[in-house]
């Protein structure tokens, strides 16, 4: 006889994501080791260029770091090596020790796998043999080096698209060396990229272990289930890594039938959320803690690629929160901003902030506040929205926030 699957309410569920995403609880202060266990717990941090509040995966970090220094990152990823910039489910920080997982996807990359995407890359890469070998010579020679450094002499075929890579071939090719394993990034100068050999790069301690399908499915699925709390196979598949889930229902199967997770009932509103739910085996206790009601709520400010909310489709299933980015968005058309922040109080999304940094006059801007739908804006909803604007202003080094667009009337107050 089958056993009963455990109920847990969406509530439950929610406090569970938020916890293993380190966004619960006190946050550790500031060091490479602090933010080394940040990483390991969320698993990657997601790159982003756009610097008009900072850079997002320094505010990934510092939403969940007190006193977030981004030279304990820069130790991580230049000194100690502890972790370096690949692609997981977007370009991301990554940890070394994952290393083979990645590696798995290395291999991956110049295989055809019949799509046409692939098909036109290899293809490219091919007729452009002269200029690879080029590239991988300049590296070999000058690394780290940056893109503007190397010569693009030798194409054979210029790389054709509508956008920004258009004819612009060595850093394509840049791309698709790193992407198969060749080269690595080795440091940056501002945002710019600084390459160098892979061989000069990852640690000589760096696990290089050749894993199989199943063995690469197993590893990926058990670090993205516990940096999810809470999951269906379509979220696992999103969180971590793109594309490294060859065997998942099968290692779904074996995890479950081993007690590695536990299929569980998401139930909201008195009835069963859609899809099949997870928590893993070792977040069972926890899930009971949060369940006796021992959890420590804070609010914090998130990223538009917060890993929390960076799967939109499972923020808005789990969080009722609807978020799309505007900053592509014409300004008249916008409804939240530019580059609008959520903002999470305890185990619910409560407003989206709209700020910049002024760094010149060491001003934070909040163009605009926005509650979310059903929160009404009191005096008392609003502390939790200006709590988490002070602390960014904070962290960002501003000494004054201005307020230069529409908030509403009762949170204008503690915002000023």
């Amino acid at each position: 006889m089958a056993r009963a699957l455990r109920t847990i309410d969406r509530s439950t569920a929610r406090r569970l994501a938020i916890t293993v995403q380190r966004l619960a609880g006190t946050p550790p202060r500031s060091s490479p080791n602090a933010v080394l266990g940040v990483i390991r717990s969320i698993r990657c941090v997601q790159l982003d260029p756009i610097a008009v509040v900072a850079r997002s995966p320094l505010l990934v970090l510092g939403s969940r770091v007190a006193g977030f220094d981004a030279k304990h990152l820069d130790r991580l990823l230049w000194r100690d090596h502890s972790v370096y910039e690949y692609w997981a489910h977007a370009a991301s920080v990554v940890l070394t020790e994952d290393h083979p997982i990645h590696a798995w996807y290395m291999r991956q990359y110049l295989r055809d796998d019949g799509s046409a995407w692939n098909r036109r890359r290899l293809d490219w890469m091919a007729a452009n043999a002269k200029l690879k070998r080029s590239v991988l010579a300049q590296v070999r020679r000058d690394g780290p080096v940056l893109a503007r450094q190397i010569s693009g002499g030798l194409t054979g075929e210029s790389w054709r698209s509508s956008g920004w890579t258009n004819e612009r071939n060595v850093d394509r090719m840049l791309g698709f060396l790193w992407a198969s394993g060749r080269v690595m990034v080795a440091g940056r100068e501002g945002i710019q990229k600084r390459w160098d050999l892979t061989e000069r790069v990852l640690p000589a301690d760096a696990p290089r272990e050749r894993l199989s399908d199943l063995e690469v499915t197993r590893r990926a699925v058990d670090r993205s289930l516990r940096g999810l709390g809470v999951g269906t196979a379509k979220h696992i598949k999103s969180h971590f890594t793109r594309d490294r889930y060859p065997e998942l229902n099968r290692v779904l199967a074996e995890f479950e039938r081993t007690g590695r997770v536990e299929r569980v009932v998401v139930e909201h509103d008195g009835a069963p959320m859609p899809g099949t739910w997870y928590v893993h085996g070792d977040d069972m206790p926890l899930l009971e803690r949060i369940e006796r009601g021992r959890w420590e709520p804070r609010a914090t400010m998130l990223s538009p690629f917060d890993n929390l909310i960076a799967d939109r489709a499972r923020a808005e299933l789990l969080f009722d929160l609807s978020y799309r980015m505007e900053i592509y968005v014409p300004k008249a058309k916008r409804r939240y901003g530019y580059y609008s922040m959520p903002v999470l109080d305890g185990d619910r999304f409560v407003a989206r902030v709209d700020p910049a940094m002024d760094r010149a006059n060491r001003r934070l801007l909040v163009r605009a506040v926005h509650a979310e739908p059903g929160v009404r804006t009191t005096r008392e909803s609003g502390r939790p929205v200006a709590e988490a604007v002070r602390d960014l202003a904070s962290w960002l080094g501003a000494t004054e926030i201005e307020l230069d667009g529409s908030v509403p009337a009762a949170w204008r107050s503690g915002l000023g």
